[in-house]
């Protein structure tokens, strides 16, 4: 009988997986669980630098991680078996996918990599994926994983788990739902009916703050460990990882080193993504205006925490209640860990990374809440200040006033800026059906967003002192 371990395909190497999902299975290993390990390669031509780090050093590196009170900690990581070099048809991790030692292909390609639109159906006028669609290229998660799975399915290689790792909401069933029509538009009903057959797509809730990684962290891994890391990287000391426990083929044994193998994830990633995520972006594009450039300068304006304070007590923790009473979180207490850990000033988490993607943000983070909280006739007013802040981030971007280049893989440029050329933006930017779905051109949330921008306008133009009109 074979003693190979079983393989986990991780598809996209950034920081977020080498800080959490690499962990919990080192963790097992440390643990003398020694039945599964990790390879993993990216979709697309970037990270050549790290890339190239880790195949140097055989798939090790070290994590640096540091509490709110300023304690560092170094774990040398080295559950990635295998770095997958990349090539444009993903050769390497189609041969990794088809073989049956894989029993499980997870990923994280950022919430903007879907390209849902608010009924999980695909919307192909994304260049990249009409290009996936077409056969021409192999860059989505769609493209990559129908190569991947009809190399398995024609090698019989049985079952597999396709276990997403992203923040998005529902994100194993939305994610099924996106290949499933991604393979009816491209006509492979052999492949789609092997899919539906023999994978899974467990949902799960991934929670640790990642900042991209700034020279100073090699220099402090070479000072505390004597290595040179080309990889090196540093997340907080917290860590959270919730799976619903739905395996098509066996799994690691997460739950012995601190992950939730639950039933339904639904409330803990209602909590996560309302709470942290949504609240995340809302400090960076109220920070990125004031002039901060990281996170915690945010935190500790007191008119910005108020505001995405606001947002949570007001809004979101009665929304969730009256959807679930009693609530299997305790939301108040998980707002005060959140903002707790935002305020640390050791992450140097940046403005620029935390504000990217809001026109996948405001439909996957922020229109929840606002539907719930119209539906249950409540105000909408602090949740309406959130999307206002980002409207005025947005049109600082139109006008070439940000301090850094914004990066928004959902956002078609040119009509963002069309917005900003129409007679009312507001009015125009309220009516987009991409942002908001059923609720574009709600006159309750056109109310809301009109009275919340005002006084976004006013909070900015007190602290800046300029003019902030649209």
């Amino acid at each position: 009988m074979s003693t190979a371990p079983s393989v986990i395909l991780h598809l996209g190497l950034g920081s977020f997986h080498r800080a959490h999902q690499a962990v919990y299975l080192q963790r097992l290993m440390d643990a003398g669980h020694a039945g599964w390990i990790l390879k993993g390669g990216n979709l697309r031509d970037d990270m050549a630098d790290t890339i190239a780090a880790l195949q140097a050093q055989d798939g090790a590196y070290t994590l640096e991680t540091v509490s709110p009170a300023g304690e560092r900690r170094y774990e040398r990581i080295h559950a990635i078996r295998e770095v997958i070099p990349y090539d444009p048809w993903l050769t390497g991790l189609v041969g990794a996918g088809a073989d049956p030692a894989t029993r499980i292909i997870s990923f994280t390609v950022t919430e903007a990599g879907y390209y849902l639109d608010e009924h999980d159906q695909l919307d192909p006028r994304y260049p990249d994926l009409a290009s996936d669609l077409s056969g021409a290229t192999c860059t989505t998660i769609y493209g990559a994983l129908a190569a991947i799975l009809e190399a398995r399915r024609l090698h019989d290689a049985g079952p597999v788990t396709l276990l997403n790792c992203d923040n998005l909401r529902h994100n194993g069933s939305r994610f099924r739902a996106g290949f499933i029509d991604f393979l009816s538009r491209r006509g492979d009903d052999t492949l789609r009916a092997w899919v539906q057959a023999h994978t899974t797509c467990p949902s799960s809730m991934v929670d640790r703050i990642t900042p991209r990684p700034l020279p100073d962290v090699a220099e402090r891994v070479r000072a505390a460990t004597g290595l040179t890391d080309g990889a090196a990287l540093m997340g907080e000391s917290f860590i959270q990882w919730v799976i619903e426990d739905n395996f098509a083929n066996g799994r690691p044994a997460w739950e012995l080193v601190g992950a939730e193998l639950v039933s339904s994830v639904l409330p803990h990633e209602e909590a996560k993504i309302r709470i942290l995520n949504a609240s995340h972006s809302g400090f960076a594009w109220a920070g990125t205006m004031l002039g901060s450039q990281f996170i915690h300068e945010d935190l500790a304006h007191p008119e910005i925490r108020r505001l995405v304070h606001d947002y949570v007590t007001l809004d979101v923790i009665p929304s969730l209640v009256t959807r679930q009473n009693p609530y299997p979180v305790d939301l108040a207490a998980y707002r005060d860990v959140v903002f707790e850990r935002f305020g640390n000033p050791y992450l140097r988490d940046t403005n620029q990374r935390v504000a990217a993607d809001g026109f996948a943000k405001i439909p996957g983070f922020l229109v929840p809440t606002f539907r719930d909280r119209l539906e249950q006739g409540a105000p909408i007013a602090s949740t309406a200040v959130l999307v206002a802040l980002f409207f005025e981030f947005l049109g600082r971007w139109h006008r070439g006033e940000l301090p850094f280049d914004y990066q928004d893989q959902s956002m078609d440029p040119a009509k963002a800026h069309a917005f900003f050329a129409a007679d009312d933006p507001l009015g125009a930017f309220v009516r987009d059906p991409v942002l908001w779905g059923p609720l574009a051109g709600d006159p309750r949330l056109e109310a809301a967003l009109r009275q919340a921008h005002g006084r976004v306008r006013a909070f900015v133009g007190t602290f800046v002192g300029s003019n902030v009109s649209v």
